[in-house]
């Protein structure tokens, strides 16, 4: 079942993983590996989660990387069903 309006994998990570931790964007990013940019741009809903930023996710927080992919995907997938009308598509019949 799909999460009504479900939040950006971000938020989620700077409410439940960064913020509890009293870790900087800056101190992730290094832990993380990536540049502040690269974490900045998730954190503020600008840029998803993409598999390789999931498993390094997985390793720093101890979560899965399916997690974060799955949320990425219930994000995307939300935003994407409320585009549905704009979409010209037609059926294809056998």
């Amino acid at each position: 079942m799909r999460m009504y309006n479900p939040p950006h994998p971000g938020e989620i990570l700077k409410t439940l993983c960064l913020e509890p931790l009293h870790v900087s964007v800056t101190e992730a990013a290094q832990a993380l590996g990536v540049s502040r940019k690269t974490l900045s741009a998730i954190l503020n809903g600008r840029a998803g989660i993409s598999p390789e930023m999931a498993v390094r996710l997985s390793i720093a927080f101890g979560t899965s990387a399916e997690s974060w992919l799955n949320q990425q995907t219930q994000y995307d997938l939300w935003h994407a069903e409320r585009r549905r009308k704009e979409f010209r598509v037609r059926k294809i019949a056998a």
